[in-house]
């Protein structure tokens, strides 16, 4: 199995693809993701490849794993990420 991609790889290759220095892709790069951080809340799209949401979890009943001891789980809120239909597509293969 491959190894995953570094940031400085990515920055690398975003240039590259877009005639741009280095400098410039961190900078979109970056804005990207402070985007991202600041829309997640509402749903950030990022077309092709998915949807950061932000969920709220309910309360809930769990079980401590050493003990089997029943215990509460509170409620809370959980940033997901869905992936869209066409990067499946495009990374498993259409059916």
């Amino acid at each position: 199995m491959a190894k995953p991609k570094t940031k400085a790889q990515i920055i690398t290759g975003m240039a590259e693809a877009a005639d741009i220095t280095k400098v410039q892709a961190k900078a979109c790069m970056d804005a990207l993701v402070d985007m991202a951080y600041k829309g997640a809340k509402d749903g950030f799209t990022i077309p092709g490849i998915g949807k950061l949401v932000l969920v709220k979890r309910k309360a809930r009943w769990g079980r401590n794993p050493a003990t089997g001891e029943k215990i509460k789980i509170s409620a809370k809120k959980v940033v997901k990420f869905r992936i869209a239909k066409p990067c499946k597509d495009a990374v498993l293969g259409t059916k």
